[in-house]
């Protein structure tokens, strides 16, 4: 049996980034940010199964895009759905890991530590998630105004997300709601217990215009 799987979420089309094309496929050096993604998880363990949810419209895009510059690291594509819980569900049903991780398509910068604090976790716990500390002080907002609270309560969440198969895929026999938010949420909605690892701070997910310039500054780090 596969030791570990890793499900690449690149489902989305947002247009946060004011481009037409989909951010995960956008250029940083002189490959597609997904495919950094990719490499990250092929760097961290060859024998790793890599399994990428996409849009259906895009799933051809991709595969020109890889063919033209000669990307070939190993990977199932799967068709996303209307929702990320729905594209993960599906990816789910080619997963064959003992442990799955799910991770975001555009974090291409998540370090093999941080991948091995969380694989290696799961000889402990059943569900790990990679978190950094907040640096800015931050204020809670309700009806009523708003109000200070202590940083130190709180992390900020990254992915991968790791989970026990058994434990992954009975989260997603659940019904969905708009109130899941990621995948540990939704396994902490059965009752499951989050254990937290530290996270690399370039972990960051692309989601804007200032995102893609930090970006390129980080793949031109010597």
């Amino acid at each position: 049996m596969i030791k570990r799987s890793v499900i690449i979420t690149a489902g989305g089309i947002g247009r946060r980034t004011g481009n037409v094309i989909p951010k995960q496929f956008l250029l940083i050096g002189n490959l597609p940010i997904l495919a950094h993604t990719i490499n990250a998880f092929h760097l961290f363990d060859q024998h790793l199964e890599i399994i990428v949810t996409l849009p259906n419209d895009w799933v051809d895009y991709w595969k020109s895009q890889i063919n033209s510059i000669g990307f070939n690291v190993p990977h199932t594509l799967v068709v996303g759905g209307t929702e990320r819980f729905h594209s993960i569900k599906n990816a789910l049903k080619m997963a064959h890991g003992e442990h799955i991780a799910v991770h975001d398509g555009v974090r291409p910068f998540v370090s093999a530590a941080t991948i091995e604090r969380c694989f290696s976790s799961l000889e402990t716990f059943e569900a790990v998630v990679p978190v950094v500390d907040l640096k800015d002080t931050i204020r809670q907002v309700n009806a009523k105004g708003n109000f200070a609270v202590d940083r130190k309560n709180f992390q900020i969440i990254h992915t991968p997300q790791c989970f026990h198969a058994e434990t992954i895929k009975k989260a997603y026999c659940q019904e969905f709601t708009e109130n899941i938010t990621d995948d540990a949420s939704l396994v902490e909605q059965m009752g499951g217990k989050i254990h937290f690892v530290s996270s690399n701070a370039e972990n960051i997910k692309i989601t804007d215009e200032f995102d893609l310039k930090i970006a390129q500054l980080l793949i031109a780090k010597p």
